[in-house]
């Protein structure tokens, strides 16, 4: 008798079916195309005529089986839950798995669903399979990159096998093991991993300027360029570079421990440092400067063209002049410059004015504005961007064109641009230019320029309000009673961007020595609940107390004001996702000192707070965080030893202020102790006597010193007692004989 048809069963041969109609489907498209393609034994299309013929048509390489797809599923579920017995174990399943996917990485590569799997497998291969995967894709490459899935898996190949390239510098070359029995004539050389780079980009080089349009290929050329370039592959200028922010992170545990090779800067064999070249020249060379502002002005040609930019700075340092043959990107960008910048009407300026205000191209002039060579800038600075600074940090989008332009100011310059500044500082304040104003202070405190960070400081403070309270809860956003009733994910982007701009200056001046004061003024000004808002909105405004707490204050009540504001809220911060780093950075401050101190009883009158609400601390990874840090255990079991740690704490801090009294005494004999040395080794027996009767009578002789030095300074004491009293007695007399001389 048939089994009646579940809903599992209705749906598999609903994927069955839409699977057929859509080979069907793209089997009448081939049909209706009059070209004709040659298919190899495993039924992948060779698409050299589409390749040949332009953009528009990419490969098919067909899809797996339903017992291909679902096996492949499976591993890739087991390789995210990663629970096996032991890393053998896990080793020998990923071999199994790279069996199962020989030739069919390219199908697996194109797949929605097994796409991922393959980034995984790559994150956990070794040199041996990526250079397998490398000969697999040969021939594809310019097909992937521009697929929706496969671009990924090219860019997790090309970024895993970047340190292998440095491995291999030492001129070592391997063999390619027959695992499967063929015999010693199937063995082969193992190909170098720089020969395997080179051979993709034979493949790319006819389609460069193209691809840096192309919306899956542009992100794996900025990889491929980085690659080459030798640059860190994880810094955090670079990843913007290479990745999209919708891009999902695909992660699988022991990727890191695989990618240490990775990490830092590498070195390079010189044929990477002249394909980038070679690249960046084929890229730009049939541009004219319309095509280039139409790229510039691109969102996905400007990222590249971003890095184009700073890799033909870098590389091509000795080489940047203006009247050569065949001029490098940047004067292709500016020509003439430096010498054509003070014409107002040049090209070159007309693309700086042009370019500075777009939202998209001012991207590709902070670029610029980085790494420009000091001719170029200085000749940028004196006559486009030194005149005009006060309106740039005003505008919403030049304004981070000109933060740059602030980093690289000499002092003269940037005391020139403070002075041009300073009178619009409220205005700054009010448009929410708090990244500006951050930028100003650090600057001028590098710089020495005490006097403008005093007028920067009190244009900031006449923008926020005249109360001291007014400092922290204008920059932070809790001005305003609405915005106080919303909650933190009700923010706008553009208002929590604000937001944590302003937390950030409040942390820059705490840094500052004169505008610190300022800001403790104002965090002991603000209401205790203003206070637990920072420490629960985000990590910026959290970071704003964590630094006042570690930051010395001149205030010596500073410290245990802010912590007996929040004591009350104590188990609630602790569980909190930003506050219980506030909670953990209280156990670091002393209980003793006069510029940093919380006492010791406000401590354990924490202590006992968070042991009354132990079992809801243990509940969360915050509150297990901090009893971990607070040593709860320690606490309940051994209450002395907590104390005597406690009291450790206090040990290792030393204080910065000048110390008065006993303290001063201590630290002045700290200081003047001489170091300990090492005596020299003595043979002969008299003389050892005599090193060992030294010391004796020396101690002797202090002891005599010591004893005749009270005596002394008792005797002095009491001949300056006897004169006080005779000078007391005295004074009656001598006033009796004044009014006798009256009468």
């Amino acid at each position: 008798m048939p089994k009646p048809r579940t809903k599992r069963g209705h749906g598999r041969e609903e994927k069955k079916r839409k699977r057929r109609e859509e080979a069907e489907s793209y089997e009448a498209h081939e049909n209706d195309s009059k070209r004709q393609r040659t298919t190899d034994e495993n039924g992948y299309q060779d698409g050299q005529e589409a390749q040949e013929n332009g953009i528009g048509e990419k490969e098919f390489f067909g899809m797996l089986a339903d017992e291909e797809q679902e096996y492949f599923r499976r591993a890739d579920e087991l390789l995210e839950l990663n629970q096996f017995p032991s890393d053998e174990e896990r080793d020998v399943f990923l071999e199994n798995v790279w069996k199962e996917a020989e030739n069919k990485e390219l199908k697996l590569a194109s797949s929605q669903s097994c796409s991922r799997l393959m980034e995984r497998l790559i994150q956990l291969s070794t040199t041996a399979q990526k250079k397998r995967l490398f000969e697999a894709f040969a021939g594809h490459f310019l097909s992937l990159v521009q697929h929706r899935f496969a671009s990924h898996c090219c860019e997790a190949l090309f970024l895993r096998s970047a340190g292998v390239v440095t491995k291999e510098l030492s001129g070592f070359v391997g063999f390619v093991l027959d695992t499967k029995g063929a015999g010693g004539d199937a063995e082969k050389p193992e190909a170098a991993m720089e020969h395997l780079f080179l051979a993709t980009l034979d493949e790319l080089e006819g389609s460069l300027s193209y691809l840096i349009t192309d919306r899956f290929a542009s992100h794996t050329l900025r990889v491929l360029l980085l690659v080459l370039s030798g640059r860190p592959l994880e810094d955090s200028s670079s990843r913007t570079l290479m990745k999209s922010k919708k891009k999902e992170k695909i992660s699988v545990s022991g990727a890191e421990a695989a990618d240490e090779a990775n990490k830092g800067l590498r070195a390079v064999p010189p044929s990477f440092t002249m394909a980038a070249t070679k690249i960046i020249q084929d890229s730009t060379a049939g541009m004219d400067a319309t095509s280039l502002r139409v790229l510039a002005r691109h969102p996905m040609g400007n990222p590249t063209l971003q890095l184009l930019l700073e890799l033909d700075l870098t590389l091509n340092k000795g080489e940047q002049k203006a009247d050569a043959e065949r001029p490098t990107l940047l004067f292709q960008l500016l020509p003439g410059a430096p010498k054509s910048l003070s014409d107002g009407s040049s090209e070159a300026s007309e693309f700086i004015n042009g370019m500075i205000y777009d939202q998209i191209g001012s991207r590709l002039i902070e670029t610029l504005i980085t790494h420009a060579p000091g001719k170029v800038f200085k000749a940028l600075n004196q006559n486009i961007f030194l005149p005009r600074i006060e309106g740039y940090v005003r505008n919403d989008v030049s304004s981070y064109a000109a933060i740059r332009v602030l980093n690289r100011l000499s002092k003269d310059d940037l005391v020139q641009a403070v002075e041009q500044i300073t009178p619009t500082v409220p205005q700054l304040v009010t448009k929410s230019r708090f990244n500006v104003l951050k930028t100003l202070f650090e600057r001028c405190a590098a710089r020495g320029a005490n006097d403008e960070i005093k007028k920067l400081n009190k244009g900031l403070k006449e923008g926020c309000g005249k109360t001291p309270a007014d400092l922290v809860t204008y920059l932070c956003g809790f001005k305003d009673e609405e915005k106080k009733k919303k909650d933190v994910q009700q923010l706008s982007k553009n208002e929590y961007a604000i937001q944590s701009h302003g937390a950030q200056l409040l942390t820059a001046l705490l840094s500052i020595p004169g505008p610190v004061k300022g800001v403790q003024e104002s965090l002991l000004a603000v209401e205790p609940t203003v206070l637990v808002r920072l420490a629960t909105t985000s990590m910026p405004t959290v970071t704003v107390l964590t630094t006042a707490l570690a930051t010395p204050s001149s205030n010596p009540a500073f410290h245990k004001s802010i912590v007996s504001s929040l004591l009350p809220h104590i188990h609630e911060l602790a569980v909190q996702q930003f506050g219980h780093n506030l909670i953990n950075a209280i156990a670091e401050v002393p209980s003793k000192g006069k510029e940093r101190s919380v006492p010791f009883h406000m401590k354990e009158a924490i202590m006992a707070r968070l042991g009354e609400h132990e079992a809801e601390l243990r509940d969360s990874w915050m509150g297990r965080s901090v009893w971990r840090n607070w040593k709860g255990d320690m606490w309940k079991t051994r209450r002395r030893d907590w104390k005597v740690w406690m009291r450790e704490v206090d040990a290792h801090i030393e204080s910065t202020l000048p110390q008065r009294g006993r303290a001063a005494e201590k630290q002045q004999a700290a200081q003047d102790k001489p170091s300990k040395k090492e005596e020299p080794v003595v043979e002969d027996k008299m003389e050892v006597d005599e090193v060992v009767e030294k010391p004796e009578e020396e101690k002797k002789k202090e002891k005599k010193d010591k004893k005749d030095k009270k005596e002394k300074r008792e005797k002095k004491e009491k001949k300056d007692k006897k004169e006080k009293k005779e000078k007391k007695k005295s004074k009656p007399e001598e006033a009796e004989v004044v009014a006798e001389d009256e009468e």
